[in-house]
């Protein structure tokens, strides 16, 4: 069993994580951020990792965590734990070995991109809700018109998005914000948007998502955290968790999880 007290299940968790994070601060609040982007790091890290991360002390992480409802890091590292036995990998170990024997090499580059990407891959079915799943493909495929959203690092992602409902036949807008050229009244009663952001979040992503969740119109949002601003909005929110290789992150995940949002919309839309 867990802590007495602290969240005994990963949704909990997340639910606990919500209700506590506004009301921090700035040091906890980081904690707290850091913890939401990176639940994948907790039962394989230590404190010291886990605070370093998120640019604080070790005695504000073990805080964090006693707000949390746990009496230390190792109670909440042991709910992760638990949660994922026999199907957690030692990624930092395999990464260990991959640099003893061929560290700054582009095969051990490749290799650590890979093992990286496998992780966030395995971790995909467990970081997105299958109800929300469900939810964000019968707005998307009820919509006359897909306004895709994705700035920055979720530009990559948003574009395949555009480019896969093109090919399908289904009608899709871009919004690249290209010129600071501002194209939201093309939105129109009967549309959806799908946007894609990650912490630190787009501040054009989010202004635009609050304006379509204020008209009332459906939004998904593909995104990192459980914790947020997306969170005060109406949209249905698909995170996904994608584990890092030193200061570079890929789009594994994100890229299976947008295949598989453009192909189930285009699949229902055939059959309506």
């Amino acid at each position: 069993m867990n802590d007495v007290g602290g969240p005994q299940t990963i949704k909990a968790f997340e639910e606990k994580l919500l209700e506590v994070s506004t009301a921090l601060p700035k040091r906890l609040k980081q904690c707290a951020d850091y913890v939401a982007a990176n639940r994948d790091r907790i039962a394989v890290s230590t404190v010291a990792e886990m605070a370093e991360g998120a640019g604080v002390q070790p005695s504000a992480f073990m805080r964090f965590c006693q707000i949390m409802g746990f009496s230390g890091f190792s109670g909440m590292q042991k709910l992760f734990r638990e949660s994922y036995v026999g199907g957690w990998p030692d990624y930092s170990t395999r990464l260990e070995h991959l640099r003893e024997k061929a560290e700054g090499t582009p095969s051990a580059l490749l290799a650590e991109f890979v093992e990286a990407g496998r992780l966030s891959l395995e971790n995909l079915v467990n970081s997105v809700d299958p109800q929300a799943l469900e939810a964000a493909v019968e707005a998307l495929a009820g919509a006359q018109t897909i306004h895709i959203i994705g700035l920055r690092r979720s530009f990559p992602v948003a574009s395949y998005l555009a480019y896969a409902f093109e090919k399908m036949g289904v009608p899709a807008v871009l919004h690249s914000i290209v010129g600071r050229l501002d194209n939201h009244h093309s939105i129109r009663d009967g549309d959806a948007l799908l946007a894609v952001t990650f912490s630190p979040y787009s501040a054009e992503t989010l202004e635009l998502v609050e304006q379509v969740c204020a008209r009332g119109m459906p939004v998904v949002a593909v995104t990192d955290t459980v914790v947020g601003p997306l969170m005060r909005t109406d949209a249905t929110l698909l995170s996904v968790s994608e584990v890092d290789f030193g200061a570079f992150r890929s789009l594994s995940a994100t890229l299976c999880l947008a295949i598989t949002l453009a192909v189930a919309v285009g699949t229902k839309r055939q059959e309506d």
